[in-house]
């Protein structure tokens, strides 16, 4: 088997979409309506691959946010090495292309009329409905933290107004200050961010307030591409960067939005700025739709992602119970491509092709030092599980290979971001 690369992951993505666009798929099927329900990574590519894929299928994406604000990447806003433009994409090539773009949002579904009704009330039946919601926070998990407390204690773990919010607090805190991130346990999206975001704090602080320190209290004794943070943390940073795990006592266990004081089972932290990434769980409207099980996220089927509560209903994205699969923008973006091709197959009258998705996950952790990890994903049993060919940077690279993948994550976002929304 040959091993995925970061180079073949990426371009895996495109590959997808163009053996799902093959002509003799559409002369093969007849009319059908499939609604999609979120306009991200994976629901944008799953409802643009549906389209390509059948040109007589009619294609109706619906998200309320008429500009799409990125995450991946947003954490180089937070340091002010990029500006939150770049992270913006619109939904209007996709419109382009004969898609129905609903700029609503959903507030009942109904699975056994197939049909979802819109804020403004319009019913819109479907024969297949996809749902890709990302994650909502589960406050009920962190007492003390709510919205209202994220307007001092930002978590930007969704782009946009609290990436610029986490910004601007970074840039009004005195040098000297110290800046704690709170970091919860897995299942959570993207499970490296947190610690790529630690790093380029660092880099800005390093830069701008270089007597300030950065402070990881960690729900986790271990973390993704672990050693090869702390080897960059210790090459870039010396000691600006200190993290607590959870066998130290690191685990948030609730906080206090009046004072930005954080709680930990072994002591209390008031810091200057505070980064409070709270637990997570599917996004609501999987569980206005009764996808979600007592996990807070969404078992599927791994071969269709139909959900196993739910008949006829699609979850593809964070809000899924993926197993080995991560979390992230590369892998909703294959789940949407797979899903729509099990759709496709499905309305056809066909039993689906069994899914390998590949999927790269890159870390900058300061402007030229990145690096990847790259794998293979297939259906076992209930779950993805990682198959052989996977790929990670050796810990012990030069800076050469590190500015290398830094570019490689550049062009990756430009290319992902293409193929998504044109």
């Amino acid at each position: 088997m040959r091993p995925v690369t970061r180079r073949s992951a990426v371009l895996g993505i495109t590959a997808t979409a163009a053996t799902l666009a093959r002509p003799q798929v559409l002369r093969a099927q007849s009319t059908g309506r499939v609604v999609v329900v979120g306009g991200g990574f994976g629901g944008a590519a799953c409802a643009r691959a549906l389209k390509r894929a059948r040109a007589d299928l009619q294609v109706i994406l619906i998200d309320p946010n008429v500009v799409f604000t990125a995450c991946p990447f947003s954490n180089e806003v937070i340091a002010g090495l990029r500006n939150i433009e770049a992270q913006q994409f619109s939904h209007d090539k996709l419109a382009a292309e004969g898609l129905t773009i609903v700029d609503q949002a959903v507030t009942t579904i109904e699975p056994q009329q197939r049909s979802v009704l819109t804020a403004d009330g319009v019913a819109l039946p479907y024969d297949r409905l996809v749902l890709s919601p990302g994650i909502d926070f589960n406050f009920e998990a962190l007492p003390g933290y709510d919205e209202i407390a994220s307007e001092k204690m930002p978590h930007a773990w969704k782009a946009g107004a609290q990436t610029l919010l986490l910004r601007r607090q970074l840039e009004a805190m005195d040098d000297g200050g110290t800046v704690a991130m709170a970091i919860p346990a897995n299942p959570s999206r993207c499970p490296p961010a947190p610690y790529e975001r630690a790093s380029l704090i660092a880099h800005y602080l390093k830069t701008n307030k270089p007597r300030s320190k950065v402070l990881i209290l960690d729900a986790k004794d271990n973390f993704p591409q672990q050693r090869l943070f702390e080897k960059a943390w210790k090459e870039l940073y010396g000691d600006m960067i200190e993290r607590i795990g959870l066998s130290q006592g690191g685990r948030v266990t609730s906080v206090d939005g009046s004072t930005k004081t954080i709680v930990t089972e072994f002591g209390n932290y008031t810091p200057d700025v505070a980064n409070v990434i709270p637990p997570q769980r599917a996004g609501h409207i999987a569980a206005v739709a009764g996808a979600v099980d007592a996990t807070g996220w969404c078992p599927i089927d791994p071969v269709t992602f139909e959900s196993k509560l739910v008949k006829n209903v699609h979850i593809i994205g964070d809000a899924c119970l993926g197993g080995g699969i991560p979390k992230s923008a590369s892998a909703a973006s294959a789940q949407g491509k797979a899903c729509a091709a099990a759709i496709v197959a499905l309305l056809g009258g066909r039993a689906p092709e069994t899914p390998r998705l590949t999927g790269v996950c890159y870390n900058i952790v300061a402007p030229g030092y990145g690096f990847s990890l790259a794998g293979n994903y297939q259906p076992k049993g209930d779950i993805f599980a990682e198959v052989e060919g996977g790929a990670i940077s050796p810990v012990d690279a030069p800076r050469e290979l590190r500015a290398r993948e830094a570019a490689e994550a550049e062009h990756w976002f430009q290319t992902i971001t293409a193929d998504t929304f044109g």
